[in-house]
């Protein structure tokens, strides 16, 4: 996947999830269809730390049967970096179990951006977020 399309209201959603753990990392899932963004699911971060995030197991089943039983498939998983870097890490590549965009949240200069990766086989390559009023 080259490019994912996400409407501004999950965009922000996002963003606010984001910066309202920070300083611990956060983490979601994105539902969907032929690369357009259509659910957005919030997942606790169980580890509770800065530098990493394991998804509480109950909630991330809970988020794929929803995204299932809405006929979607699973098109992005994110988190943050809240003391950066604003790219894949080397856990985030060694842990990546999916093959779906993984986008990366980070805080620079105060401000939240995000960027989206595929990351398969231990390399990675940018993926466009277009970012569409709903």
């Amino acid at each position: 996947m080259r490019t994912l399309t996400i409407t501004t209201e999950h965009w922000q959603a996002m963003q606010r999830h984001v910066a309202s753990e920070s300083p611990l990392e956060a983490c979601g899932l994105l539902g969907g269809k032929n690369s357009q963004v259509e659910s957005l699911h919030q997942i606790r971060n169980q580890l509770q730390s800065p530098v990493r995030f394991v998804m509480d197991p109950k909630e991330q089943l809970d988020a794929f049967e929803w995204i299932e039983s809405h006929e979607m498939d699973l098109l992005a998983i994110y988190h943050s970096h809240p003391a950066g870097p604003e790219t894949a890490s080397v856990t985030d590549m060694a842990e990546a179990a999916y093959p779906v965009v993984n986008i990366i949240w980070s805080c620079m200069d105060g401000t939240w951006g995000a960027r989206g990766f595929w990351i398969e086989d231990g390399q990675v390559s940018d993926v466009t977020l277009r970012v569409v009023e709903a």
